[in-house]
């Protein structure tokens, strides 16, 4: 529990905070979507107690912390997704799908993004930045950024923010193109 004027705050009041902060956040949320153009789909599951990390390190679309990119992340093995998935797009072509994980064991959340196959097709080099947005700070953190990559798998680096109000951040940049493709997952508090 954070402290605040020296006193500690109730369960009741962290409750309390939170649905109010879910309520904006729907609010918020889908004023942002309708602003920025992104749509949302799909709700990770959280893994029953015990659940034990995915058998493949293969990279998937609905992230794999097993992988070796999540490996050189420092990602947790049993990170999962919250909220639910935002994705980027490039005029009317969806480019890549953003999302945020959790860790029970570590206490950390990571930015995730998943660049699409039919984007890669086209052998465009991008420069991408991952990370997760604390809404509570205004900044963004566990923040990796790679340049000139024709890679599909990103993983944000640990952020110490899981008491705070967060999204799964993404945003790809193409030379030549004014502006950024990006996307941010549902705000969870």
């Amino acid at each position: 529990m954070r402290r605040t004027n020296g006193a500690r705050i109730s369960r009741a009041q962290k409750n309390l905070r939170t649905l109010a902060c879910a309520a904006a956040a729907s609010g918020a949320f889908a004023l942002t979507l309708a602003a920025a153009g992104t749509a949302s789909a799909g709700t990770g599951p959280v893994p029953a107690p015990g659940a034990k990390p995915p058998a493949s390190s293969a990279p998937s679309e609905a992230g794999n912390p097993a992988t070796a990119a999540a490996t050189a992340a420092g990602v947790c093995s049993d990170a999962y997704q919250i909220g639910t998935t935002a994705y980027a797009y490039r005029g009317t072509e969806t480019i890549a799908s953003v999302k945020q994980f959790y860790s029970p064991k570590c206490k950390q959340n990571y930015g995730y993004v998943w660049v699409w196959k039919s984007f890669l097709d086209k052998k465009i080099k991008f420069d991408l930045q991952v990370g997760v947005w604390n809404y509570d700070r205004e900044v963004l953190q566990g923040e990796r950024r790679v340049y000139d990559s024709l890679s599909q798998e990103f993983w944000g680096n640990g952020a110490d923010s899981v008491d705070d109000c967060t999204s799964g951040d993404g945003k790809l940049t193409i030379a030549d193109e004014e502006g950024a493709y990006s996307g941010r997952s549902s705000k969870r508090c």
